[in-house]
């Protein structure tokens, strides 16, 4: 009767404290989510909403697209601040005291707790692989194109304007892209004029994968100034593509760091292909030793970057683990209540993991120093100082 009542008190302690901290962990990682999102909002968004020529869909869109992005840190830092916060307030009321005085172990009620970081580390890695880098991608390709919009927009009718280093726009009218009697002057080292096209009609466009605008004109007679020598020829349609400030152009493949770990295995293994094998062992062995050395170091070089990406992905994956090992026996020393006491040291904690993060990212330049690993480290801090906390505080330490 007594291991029957002590099973039903261990459950209800399982119910109470998993739904204490499932419902704090919401909370917290919605705080955190509002929090990384106002930045990108200020940083990209506004600019276009204040500008008047994004719709509320657009807006709607982009902020949906960057919350599985944040979701890479926000569910971390949640998880963990829920934790300190709970078993804060489990130990400040005296809940801790009295399930230690009816025989019930701590290691024994924070069981379900431990599943629950578990199960937070398939979900951050899942968000860290594959949803948060194909999220960016397709918030960037959104930004790009309602920034190539606004720029249409923008390209104003009877007046002559830069577009680029070397170019000079002109066009007597510009029904959304769709161009009439347009003009471009093609500058001999930005001053004087080289070439001059003319076509009775134009449409605007943009390239969405490769992030350029391309201007399409019909009925093209060019002039072209050489010296002395004036060439003029005529083509049915002609192709020019601009750099109008839009963004840093960038290739048709996302850049590294929005990669996902797929895409990233595949480019490693492409890269590897292509730099080949070692140099032939024929040669005299000081010589191949050094040659060796040198092939050595521009392999790493080229593929280290990759490997600190891929390594940064499936490492991130595991915070939630430490950072729950770290804060149940934190919160049930520091014994508070407050919920800003809470976030202040989740903060700290935060900041402490992610210099390790960020300084094996900036390291990735240097593959003798073995970057990839050095983003370990902080998994192996917090699991290790959070075991043995746990340990002394289910002792009563």
């Amino acid at each position: 009767m007594g291991a029957t009542s002590e099973s039903n008190q261990v459950k209800t302690l399982h119910k109470y404290l998993t739904g204490q901290v499932i419902a704090s962990l919401l909370l917290t990682v919605a705080v955190f989510t509002f929090v990384l999102l106002v930045g990108n909002v200020l940083k990209e968004i506004l600019t276009l909403l204040m500008s008047g020529h994004a719709s509320p869909g657009v807006i709607v869109e982009a902020i949906g697209l960057l919350i599985p992005f944040v979701w890479v840190f926000a569910l971390p830092m949640g998880l963990l601040t829920a934790t300190l916060l709970v078993f804060g307030r489990f130990s400040a009321d005296q809940e801790l005291t009295a399930a230690r005085a009816s025989g019930i172990s701590l290691l024994s009620l924070i069981s379900p707790i431990l599943f629950l970081s578990l199960f937070c580390c398939l979900l951050s890695a899942w968000i860290n692989t594959d949803l948060g880098p194909r999220s960016r991608v397709a918030y960037n390709n959104l930004i790009f194109q309602a920034r190539a919009e606004l720029v249409n927009i923008q390209l104003p009718e009877g007046r002559f304007i830069d577009i680029s280093t070397n170019y000079i726009f002109y066009t007597e009218k510009n029904d959304h892209g769709r161009l009439q009697n347009v003009m471009i002057f093609m500058l001999d080292n930005g001053t004087n004029v080289e070439t001059t096209l003319r076509a009775p009609r134009g449409q605007l466009e943009t390239d969405v994968t490769n992030q350029q605008m391309i201007l399409h004109l019909f009925d093209t007679r060019s002039v072209t100034l050489n010296g002395s020598r004036v060439a003029i020829t005529s083509v049915p349609e002609l192709d020019k593509s601009f750099d109008v400030n839009l963004a840093k152009k960038q290739s048709g493949k996302p850049r590294v760091s929005d990669m996902t770990f797929w895409q990233l295995r595949d480019e490693l293994c492409s890269l590897e292909q292509q730099i080949g094998r070692p140099p032939a062992a024929h040669l005299p062995s000081d010589e191949l030793r050094a040659q060796a050395r040198e092939f050595a170091r521009q392999r790493d070089s080229l593929t280290e970057p990759i490997r600190v990406e891929m390594n940064r992905e499936i490492a991130f994956s595991f915070a939630c683990f430490g950072f729950t090992l770290v804060g149940i026996p934190l919160g049930i020393r520091v014994h508070r209540r407050e919920t800003n006491v809470g976030f202040a040291i989740a903060l700290a904690l935060v900041l402490v993991y992610y210099s390790f993060i960020i300084g094996g990212q900036s390291l990735s330049a240097r593959p003798d120093l073995a970057p990839h690993l050095i983003l370990w480290v902080p998994n192996l801090i917090f699991q290790a100082v959070g075991a043995v906390l746990l340990w002394r505080a289910n002792r009563g330490i």
